[in-house]
């Protein structure tokens, strides 16, 4: 598994258990928790779309050496004289 695939799934996890988190209302702070846990999460799920959306090194590579046009036969492009 790629870094950027364990990256996204530890994110995922802590979405899900920023999910699972129930607040705890009689407690001392817990506003600013869940508050903080809202903050978290948005980041969390910002940070996944930025790292799905984004094409990997591998499909970086691909691109650029896809930029030569080759002819049928496997070989480079002959220019015309």
């Amino acid at each position: 598994m790629a870094d950027r695939e364990l990256v996204v799934q530890a994110l995922r996890e802590l979405v899900e258990a920023l999910d699972r988190r129930v607040a705890q209302v009689e407690r001392l702070g817990e506003t600013r928790i869940a508050s903080e846990a809202a903050a978290l999460r948005r980041g969390a799920v910002t940070r996944i779309q930025e790292l799905t959306a984004a094409p990997s090194h591998r499909d970086t590579r691909e691109a650029e050496g896809s930029g030569e046009v080759m002819t049928d036969d496997g070989g480079p492009l002959r220019k015309e004289e």
